[in-house]
């Protein structure tokens, strides 16, 4: 069956040699599965070894091309780079203006100051157009630290530390574009960190860095991925993640063509390799140890109750997997329940998790906790790893598994796989397909949750779930014991069936903005 692809422009600079501009965009784009069109800006006589000539096209030239485009192709996504002339700038503007008049549109403009050889491609002519012209109409823009500093005017060396970083984004951010990513591959080290100032999140994403000379397009292939995600509907956190991990992935298979530093290779794929998902924090020298690994990995039915009598029921009833989740109550009975729940728990030696309420956990000696991403601003989660407590944490998009990935939790939960009445949530359900993706990319053993009956856990098990967790199914159900037995039975029988293939890449989830009802997960 012929699906229809996403259409992403890439209006850049034709590079000779065949490893960055338009050339580069191009790769990225087809590893992504978008369809990628071209527009020619500007015309470089270059090779692996130096640039030799730069030559911008004709404005009436470039504007025939988006014209033609236009007409047949109009793109969901527009990637800028090399452009050559204000004039040219100019023209690619009113083309974002009027094309976002019949529908959205995202921009990411890569600020093209000097090429990898160090070939100036720009003047400060063609930086204030940009400032202009372009960072106002940006849904990201993607500038290493050396391009930060050219457009704010500061001295190159200036972004040398994480902190100047970090200002210099929000700065570029209240120029206009509504997101900034400032890429670390030009900053050394032994880790590539870049940094996120978005809508949805901030912070450092950070990978080992690729030990390789050639690295010749890898700033094109950072933001053609960006745009090609924009395109397939991520919001820009999670369409950096995307990004980061086709980058880190080309990198590693660039190759030497010439007598210079060799291209990278975008290719698909890269989506599903485990160690290509980066980290997500708000320290760029953040490192943390493993929390413990669950006693038994393979958690099949995880009951998720709100209360000590029904902590026991569920264990009466042989489930050995067990979160207790009170949103409101005092303290005192609070402490009781989650007391009386954690005795309940040893008496069988069944692993119970606490929701939110990690101080309770620590005092009672509970097996383990479960926090929503919020939770990792105020939890004290040394504290909880040096006590031995095991940790799940809720994710729901890229941006948040990277950031769970971050702290080595015992499990990672992923959903809402179904709908959900739980909670007002701004979140697509992720599906089956989502949930197989997770299974099959993540190292930590991933627990489903959200809208789970007895056909959808058999499901979630195909798909490689460590975990279902079920609430509603189990305390709203008629006859509570027959539901465990029934539950605990399709899922031991689903261990053996056909696993679920996994798509190469998640779908997005993020819906928009978390509504004031949000409650934490």
């Amino acid at each position: 069956m012929n699906v229809s692809r996403p259409v992403v422009w890439s209006i850049a600079g034709s590079d000779s040699g065949g490893g960055a501009g338009l050339q580069a965009d191009l790769k990225a784009f087809e590893a992504i599965d978008v369809h990628g069109c071209t527009a020619v800006a500007a015309i470089t006589a270059q090779n692996s070894v130096s640039v030799q000539r730069v030559e911008p096209v004709a404005t009436d030239l470039l504007d025939a091309q988006l014209a033609a485009l236009a007409s047949d192709l109009p793109p969901q996504a527009i990637k800028t780079g090399l452009l050559g002339s204000v004039a040219n700038i100019r023209c690619v503007a009113g083309w974002v203006d009027r094309l976002r008049r019949d529908s959205p549109l995202a921009l990411v403009v890569d600020p093209v100051w000097r090429a990898s050889t160090g070939a100036d491609l720009s003047s400060e002519s063609l930086r204030e157009a940009l400032l202009r012209e372009l960072l106002p109409r940006a849904s990201v823009i993607t500038p290493n630290r050396a391009e930060a500093a050219w457009l704010l005017g500061w001295d190159p060396q200036a972004l040398a530390d994480a902190a100047t970083v970090e200002r210099a984004a929000a700065a570029l951010r209240a120029l206009g574009p509504q997101a900034v990513i400032v890429t670390g591959g030009d900053a050394g080290g032994g880790r590539s960190n870049d940094w996120l100032d978005t809508p949805e999140a901030r912070g450092w994403l950070s990978l080992p860095r690729v030990d390789s000379a050639h690295n010749h397009g890898s700033g094109c292939v950072f933001a053609s991925s960006l745009a090609a995600a924009l395109a397939l509907g991520f919001c820009a956190a999670d369409a950096a993640v995307v990004a980061k991990m086709s980058t880190t992935q080309a990198l590693r298979e660039g190759a030497a063509a010439g007598q210079g530093a060799g291209a990278v290779r975008p290719m698909r794929g890269f989506g599903l390799q485990p160690e290509l998902l980066p980290a997500l924090h708000t320290d760029a020298e953040f490192s943390s140890q493993a929390f413990a690994p669950l006693s038994q990995r393979s958690l099949g039915l995880y009951a998720v109750v709100d209360s000590a009598d029904w902590v026991e029921r569920v264990l009466a009833g042989g489930v050995r997997t067990v979160q207790l989740r009170i949103k409101q109550g005092t303290p005192e009975r609070l402490s009781q329940e989650v007391l009386r729940s954690v005795r309940a728990a040893r008496e069988v030696d069944a692993q119970l998790f606490i929701n939110d309420h990690w101080e309770l956990a620590l005092e009672h000696g509970a097996y383990g906790v479960h926090l929503g991403q919020e939770d990792l601003l105020t939890a004290d989660l040394g504290a909880l790893r040096h006590a031995g407590l095991r940790l799940g944490l809720s994710t729901h998009s890229y941006w948040e598994v990277c950031r769970a990935h971050a702290w080595a939790p015992s499990y990672i939960a992923c959903g809402p796989i179904y709908a959900t009445v739980t909670k007002e949530m701004p979140w697509w359900p992720q599906g089956p397909d989502n949930l197989a993706y997770w299974c099959r990319l993540l190292r930590e053993p991933v627990v489903a949750i959200a809208g789970m009956d007895l056909q959808r856990s058999q499901e979630a098990v195909r798909c490689g779930a460590a975990g279902v967790a079920v609430l509603r199914g189990i305390v709203q159900a008629s006859d509570p014991a027959q539901a465990l037995q029934d539950l605990w039975a399709g899922i031991n029988e689903a261990a053996w069936a056909v696993p679920l293939p996994a798509p190469r890449l998640a779908r997005t989830t993020y819906r928009g903005p978390v509504p004031p009802a949000w409650q934490r997960g």
